[in-house]
């Protein structure tokens, strides 16, 4: 089916046009704006539903070819079908050259309907409409409990998020023993199951209830431990694409079980950082991760992260290289005392730190700068989605 909104401040024709839209079986309206929307309400509208179609009233031809104007050049690839009450030579000849070569006038007869479908769908098909999304995706996987992954998910994402114009999700995908919510005592009620169960209709009003925003870095917390909720890929694979369009990366706290939903996200993810630590049982248990993640060709996207190291460890970095058989990307040292007193303060480690500076520089080194910028218009837009923020992760 095809994924629509319309655009019609005649309510009155607006419910017509959707009630024959409906009837077809072959349309999705994924939202009607009763009034014309400016750049900042479209640009909301267009990622938060990814239309390949949009049903256009001609009422105001002026604001209908602004409209037109704008979907051309940020939504390339969109279809648009006219819509006006009645027809006449002089409103043919202004909305073909505006670009618009399917108009649908009243009564809304099934046929015409279907017909101008048909044309539409094959200009679809052809060309699919292209909308901005990001490739920058984490998944940050634990190689057993207590290896600290869920500190490193937070400070590298609140890292990455401190960059210019880049906006971030962190997802708390534990939902056996999440952390986000306790580690930076978080007051949303909701969260990713939430998230989850609302996926395949989360739009630009729901999603900011779902997250708490910290400057330029937005939270998903797990909620409450939920081992047994059952999470479908068809709601992974929607939320995913809805903030790939609506974020400069994307980050997921993971609960290393390798959950069918784990599996799901993984398969996105540009790299999979799997957190060890010196430490015996976290090497093994993470040789055996990297082993099932082989079974489903995901071992080439992983990443050793190795977490509180010491000099006087039983194994050295070029050591636990040749148990795990692939390079340690980084290594962050053990500093308990400064990550306790963040714990305790509900905040990120102080940016300032010798620890905070290696976070720093490990998100400089995960983000591909060419990737995050699309141009100042685009990259201001992604401004607009982001709800006020109360609290602030630098430091």
């Amino acid at each position: 089916m095809l994924r629509s909104i319309v655009i019609c401040p005649d309510q009155e024709l607006a419910g017509r046009l959707e009630a024959a839209l409906t009837a077809t079986g072959e349309i999705t309206i994924g939202r009607t704006l009763n009034r014309y929307p400016n750049a900042i309400d479209l640009v909301r509208s267009l990622r938060a539903h990814a239309p390949e179609l949009v049903f256009l009233s001609f009422e105001n031809l002026q604001k209908a070819q602004e409209v037109v104007k704008f979907l051309e050049a940020e939504a390339d690839g969109i279809q648009v079908i006219a819509v006006h009450p009645h027809v006449d030579s002089k409103l043919l000849r202004e909305t073909m050259r505006a670009g618009v070569r399917d108009f649908l006038t009243e009564p809304l007869e099934r046929a015409a309907v279907l017909e101008a479908l048909g044309t539409v769908k094959a200009l679809i098909e052809r060309r699919p409409p292209a909308l901005e999304s990001t490739n920058q995706i984490f998944a940050f996987l634990p190689s057993k409990a207590g290896v600290g992954t869920s500190t490193i998910a937070l400070n590298v994402s609140a890292a990455i998020a401190r960059r210019a114009d880049t906006h971030v999700l962190l997802a708390d995908f534990d939902l056996n023993s999440g952390m986000m919510r306790f580690m930076l005592k978080l007051q949303n009620e909701f969260s990713v199951i939430d998230a989850v169960e609302h996926a395949m209709r989360v739009d630009e009003h729901l999603w900011p209830q779902l997250v708490t925003s910290l400057d330029a870095l937005d939270v998903l917390h797990a909620g409450r431990v939920n081992p047994n909720l059952r999470v479908e890929p068809s709601q992974i694979r929607a939320l995913i694409d809805f903030a790939r369009r609506n974020y400069q990366a994307l980050c997921f706290d993971l609960s290393g079980n390798l959950e069918r939903y784990s599996l799901e996200i993984m398969q996105d993810c540009k790299r999979i950082l799997l957190v060890c630590t010196q430490e015996v049982p976290s090497l093994h248990l993470a040789r055996e991760k990297i082993a099932f993640l082989r079974n489903f060709d995901l071992d080439s996207r992983v990443s050793i992260v190795l977490n509180r190291c010491q000099k006087k460890a039983v194994f050295s970095r070029q050591q636990v290289e040749e148990i795990l058989g692939m390079p340690v990307l980084t290594a962050f040292p053990n500093d308990y005392l400064r990550v306790n007193r963040a714990l305790t303060e509900g905040t990120c480690v102080d940016a300032e730190s010798d620890l905070g500076k290696s976070f720093a520089r490990f998100a400089t080194e995960l983000i591909e700068r060419r990737n995050l910028g699309q141009g100042e218009t685009k990259k201001k837009f992604l401004e607009f989605f982001a709800v006020p923020s109360t609290r602030g992760v630098s430091q």
